[in-house]
This record gives structure tokens, sequence and C-alpha cells, in this order.
């Protein structure tokens, strides 16, 4: 690695250093390990169930099943009976009973509370010792877990193999396990290799209505998870793992949640072996993200719908303590993606989020978020690798189709120097429909593409539409091929402000970051326009003094200042309105640098040094009005607006001390000391800028009069400089 790339890593390592104060933890779990690979996705089998649960109301059982097919009535009313003799009233009860692999047990249409396991723990497990996450709850041990099962968890499947549970109704709704907000967990599997969910509800927790950890092999079949502070499907550490047909909302993180999915690509391009994770046939709706995923790796995510949530799916690096970080080698296709624009955050704000979760109303559609995401988007990618999202449909969002964001190491607890910019690298945006529904109707989203700029290899397809930047390096044909490939070590710097400041979420502290148009700011309430009014203030305001001392006598320089002050007020306009999107950014770009290349030619005679770097900062900005609204600029590690910024802030110190400068003449006259100046100082100052620094000054429009305008001028300003 060059002397500049170790610089520019280290700029990027402090830079993450602050970005890790705000950070999360979205989920925390004991130390795990990933499968070895060695298992398979499971069957369903369809012979006569081993164990049976029941409840022993028979009328409210018929009642139930009233309104079934009759074959499935009549099958219904054969194995209550059968489980009023030889059966069990609670799920626990049956699974404590599986003594070998390749069991089934068989729900039968109820409400299952599973009362046993509701009251809280007493005697030893009310005592165990083990760490807190942030979230309050203990990180329990396998053995703490095999021990007190029901300290988090209604229902408790540990080390139990080739199990499987369905319900027997004619709807997922017929079965209905009920946590009733006492437990962290509806159901738990727990290094149960090769157990198959189908056809039953699971609801109404302190975290999870499903968890499956540490497994290799599991389907989740026709299950429909509700109303949870955390998750609805929760698969974490695993391998070998298939959703489908299933149905999640009303959660405050995400309705399907495949974290650290084994890393089995890892090291692999596009072309994979395989994927440890198929998501099929779902829909997520009314959550704070449909699909989420940290660490979510090797999935394949097609033929799902994901909808009016705040954000459709969202894969990510930006949390510590997931197996195989950083994220890679999710795909997405043939998904619909589309009016992901609720807005939760008011719940929080108003404090509803603060009262105990039986009582905040999820029933009637109320969802704490439980970190901070950009409402209105469709698919948001925030450090993550080798991802592929062709063929969706992604409309309706009210900010972006897709968001795309790097996630410095620091932030996953990784402290290694040259980690810091491993992410986002080869995501592929291609063959999507973007803005139309899948009948070709218009249902345009308002960016196409929000991108922070870092990142190499990363591609979108040529038809994109409103996007930031405007110009995006371009997929081929072939996976792998980009047109205008770029490689940059760090996003835009107003970008990442944002970023910045839009992380210090907290449900728990009701905290919603000010400045952050995620949270509802508006105008300027936002970070973006304090930053950019905050610039145009300070250049208005030099420049205008560095004009009026300096330059006003001189035509060039006076039309590149109005065209200066344009540009900061068109770039103020354009942070103001949220039209980063629209060509207002590079005008304002472009009208900015040509003040800067302005006044840097008619500074050149009288202050060289200010004078060449004034015009330096002019070509700048024109290459960053370029970078953003024609061609990203391929080959350099850093995009135009970090160099511009930092020479701006010498060029704000250089031209103050410039404009206090007392007793010399305006530009474009001959240079004479005054009374309270140097003479020989202001001669050395000024060398080379008299007869013919003049003769540029006046070749520039700066003095086009004869001797007696010239001699003029000279009396006429003698007063203003004596008065300064």
């Amino acid at each position: 690695m060059s002397w500049t790339r170790r610089l520019l890593v280290v700029v990027v390592a402090l830079a993450a250093a602050l970005l890790a104060a705000p950070a999360a933890q979205a989920h925390e779990e004991r130390p795990v390990t990933l499968p070895d690979g060695s298992g398979s996705v499971p069957v369903h089998r369809t012979g006569e169930p081993d164990l049976l649960v029941c409840k022993s109301d028979r009328a409210d059982f018929e009642r139930r099943i009233s309104g079934f097919p009759a074959k499935l009535r009549a099958r219904n009313l054969e194995l209550f009976d059968r489980c009023r003799k030889s059966g069990y009233r609670h799920l626990q009860q049956a699974v404590d009973k599986v003594g070998r692999p390749g069991m089934n047990i068989a729900i039968l249409p109820g409400l299952y509370e599973e009362e046993p396991s509701l009251p809280r723990p007493t005697g030893e497990c009310a005592r165990l010792k083990a760490p807190n996450s942030q979230l309050g709850y203990q990180i329990l041990s396998y053995a703490q877990q095999k021990r007190c099962p029901h300290n988090q968890n209604l229902v408790a499947i540990l080390g139990k193999k080739q199990l499987q549970i369905e319900g027997t109704g004619a709807a997922r709704t017929d079965v209905v396990i009920d946590a009733k907000y006492q437990k962290l967990n509806a159901i738990r599997a727990d290094g149960s290799d090769g157990i198959y969910f189908k056809n039953f509800t699971a609801q109404r927790t302190t975290f999870n209505s499903l968890y499956v950890l540490a497994q290799d092999g599991f389907v989740i079949d026709d299950v429909l998870t509700r109303w949870n502070d955390e998750y609805g499907f929760l698969t974490f550490a695993s391998d070998h793992g298939l959703y489908k047909n299933c149905e999640s909302y009303g959660n405050g993180d995400s309705g399907i949640y495949p974290g650290s999915a084994s890393d089995i690509n890892d090291g692999y391009g596009y072309d994979v072996p395989r994927y440890s994770i198929e998501i099929t046939g779902c829909r997520s709706h009314h959550n704070m993200v449909g699909y989420s995923g940290t660490a979510g790796d090797s999935v394949h995510v097609h033929d799902n719908e994901f909808d009016h949530n705040m954000g459709g799916a969202s894969m990510d690096s930006a949390f510590p303590g997931h197996p195989g970080l950083p994220q890679n080698h999710a795909r997405f296709e043939r998904n619909l993606i589309h009016d992901n624009n609720a807005d939760y955050y008011p719940y929080v704000a108003d404090g509803t989020c603060a009262k105990p979760p039986v009582e905040r109303g999820y029933e009637e559609g109320v969802v704490c978020p439980q970190i901070s995401m950009p409402p209105g988007t469709g698919i948001i990618t925030a450090g993550g690798n080798w991802n592929i999202y062709e063929n969706n449909w992604i409309y309706g969002q009210r900010r972006a189709a897709f968001f795309l964001s790097a996630v410095p190491a620091f932030i996953r607890g990784e402290d290694t120097l040259a980690k810091q910019v491993d992410t986002s690298h080869h995501n592929r945006y291609a063959g999507n429909h973007l803005g139309t529904d899948e009948a070709g109707r218009s249902r345009p989203n308002r960016t196409d593409v929000w991108w922070d700029g870092q990142g190499d290899g990363n591609c979108w397809q040529s038809d994109t539409g409103p996007s930031t930047p405007r110009s995006l390096p371009e997929c081929g044909a072939a996976r792998g091929a980009v047109s205008g490939r770029t490689d940059r070590l760090v996003g835009e710097p107003v970008k990442l402000a944002q970023l910045l400041v839009c992380a210090d979420y907290d449900v728990r502290a009701r905290r919603l970051p000010a400045g952050c148009d995620w949270y509802g700011a508006r105008g300027i309430e936002r970070i973006e326009v304090q930053i950019a009014l905050g610039v145009a203030l300070v250049l208005v305001l030099v420049g205008g003094v560095l004009w009026w001392r300096r330059l006003r006598h001189s035509r060039l320089a006076t039309a590149a200042t109005l065209l200066g002050a344009i540009g900061l007020g068109l770039d103020v306009a354009g942070a103001t309105t949220g039209l980063a999107s629209s060509c207002l950014p590079a005008v304002a770009l472009l009208l900015t640098g040509a003040w800067w290349t302005g006044i840097g030619l008619v500074l050149r005679g009288e202050r060289p040094g200010l004078g060449w770097t004034t015009m330096v900062l002019g070509v700048l900005t024109l290459l960053d009005a370029f970078d953003k609204a024609v061609l990203m600029i391929p080959w350099i590690p850093i995009g135009p607006a970090w160099v511009r910024g930092i020479l701006g802030v010498i060029w704000v110190l250089w031209a103050v001390v410039a404009s206090a400068r007392h007793g010399e003449r305006t530009v474009g006259k001959r240079t004479e000391p005054g009374p309270d100046t140097d003479a020989d100082a202001d001669a050395a100052d000024t060398h080379g800028g008299d007869e013919t620094g003049a003769g540029t000054d006046e070749g520039s429009g700066s003095a086009d009069s004869g001797p007696d305008t010239h001699s003029g001028s000279d009396r006429s300003s003698a007063p203003d400089r004596d008065r300064s």
C-alpha cells in the first residue's frame, strides 16, 4: 500500500472512530461458530404424527374447525379424539417428550399461551450469572438455556434433531402460539439441526417470534409472525436454510432476518457454488424493515414481496459480534419492493414506545423502530460486497430505490487498519424495473440511487433515473463488466456528515437526532442545509471583503464574484429543497468554480501565491461538478470534494489575511505604499505587479482607460486607503 493510501486509511479510521460512538447492538447472542456445512435442507414428512398437542375444550375446538373443508374437518376431529386420550395440552410438553431424531409433532387448532412456561424464573434460574446485552436481557450460554429453558423462551427446542412441528389447521392463523409480551422468544430452536416448522402463527414477544440459532438445516414453511419488539423470524449462524410462503408484520426491526448466514462464499466473485439460505414466496410488510441481515451472507432472496415498511430490505456490516462480517454475496431477484414509506419514528418521539410492550398498541399498527434507517427506501446496503440485485420491481419509494454506503471496520469492532475500507465493493444493480409496477404502470421513486461514492466495482443499470451522484458506473452485460469503474477509499464528505448525524438514534433514550431528515428534520434543521449555508456565509463574507478591498476595480473579478454568489445561493437552495439528484448542485459548483478561477486570474499579478491557489481551487470545484454530474472520475482514491474542502479552508484563511493588509491599492492599479505600510515589504510583495502587473490586469479588463483615468483612480482610491 502506498503512503498516500495509508494516509487515507488513517483518515478513514479516524472518521470511523467517530462514527462508532453512536453504534447500537441490533442483536446480541452468545459466541457461536458457523456450521460446518455437512447438513442439508430438511424435507417435509407427511406420515402420521408421533406426538399430538391440543386444548381440552371440545366446543371451542369444533367452533374453530367449523369452516374447514369436510375432509380436513374430519381429519382434525379424529386427531382431537386421539389427542384427548394420549396427547399434550402444551407444545413444550410434547417437545420435552421427543426422544429420537425424525419425530413429528402435530398441533391442532387453538390458542397456545403455554401457561407453565410463562412465570418468571425462580430459584437457581433467577440467579444465573451472565453478561447483559445493551437491551437489558442476559446473554445466556447454551448450558444455561438447557438448565433454565424458560427464562427467555416460551417454547425451547434445544438439541432436538430432525424434528417437525406442524399445525393441522386450514390456515396458519388456526394455530396461534402467543407469548403475551412476557418472553424474549415465542419459539427458540437452538442446535436442532434439520428442524421443520409449518402452518402456524407465533406472536407478541419482547424480541423474536421464531428464533433459529446455530443450525445446519431448517425450513420455515407457511408460518406467520407478528407484533414483536424486534424480529418476526430470526435465523442466526445457520446453514442449509429455507424460508417459504411465510409472512411477517408489526415488528420493530425486521420481519425476516437471516443474520450471520453461513459465510460459504467468502473469497468468490459473482459465481458461487451454492447459497446457505433461500427465501422465497414470503411477504413482509408494516415493519421497520421487511428484510434485514447483519452479515446476511450467501442468501438467495427471490420472488418475495416487501412493502409498506419503512425500508424494503437491508443488509449491513454495522454491528459487532456477528460471524461472517463484512456482509457479502446476497442475491435478490424477482422481488416486489414497493411503497416502503412508513414512518414510525413519531411513536418514539411521543413516548408510545417507552410504555411496556403490552400497552404500546402493536395490534393497532404501532411499530417501535429499534435502529436508525432512512424511511422511504427500497434496498439498503450498509457495508456489503459482491451483492447482486437483478430483475426486481422497485417502485413508489419516497426516498430512494437503492441506498449504498460503506461501513468502516471500526464500527463492527475491528481495529486492523487495512480493513477500514473493506466495504462496499462489487455490488451489482442491473436489469431491475425501477419506477414501474409489474403491470407496467408508472410508480416512480423519488430517486433511484443514493450512494456515498465509496467502493470499487459497484455498478448500476444504464436506465437508472434521478440519482445522487447523477453519474454512476454502468454495469456491462457480463457480471463484473463495469463502464466508468471507480475505486474510492472514502465517500462524499457531506454524505458522511449526514450518516454520522443520523446514526445517533436511541429508541430507549427517546433520542432522535436533530439535523437528520430521517427523523423529520426539514429546511434549516437538516445537517446538509446547515453545512451548505455555513459554507456559503463564510465564502460570501470572505469573498465579498476580498472583492471590496482588492478586486472591485476589475470587471472580471466583479463578474466572477457575482457568479460565485449565485452559485453559493443555488447550493443552499439545492440542499434546502433536497434536489441532490437534480442538476442544481452541479450548476452551483460550476458557478462557484468559475468565481474562484476568475478571481484567481486577477489575483495572480499582485499575489501570485494566493492567485494560483485560488485558480487551483476553482479547477477542483469544476472537476467536482464534472464528477457529480457528468462522469465519476476514475483512478482517484478520493473525490474532488475532499481536496477542494481542505484547500478551501486554507484559502479562506489566506484570503482573510490578504484582505486585512493595509495601505495597498486595488488590483489593476499601480501598487504604492501608503503612509502606514513598509514600502520595502510592499515592494517585495508586489514585485512584478507594477507596469507588468498592471498590463496583465488591464488585459483582464481591470484598467482599460487612459493615463488620466488611471491617475484619477489613484486619487479617488487614496482616501479609501487612508481610511482603511
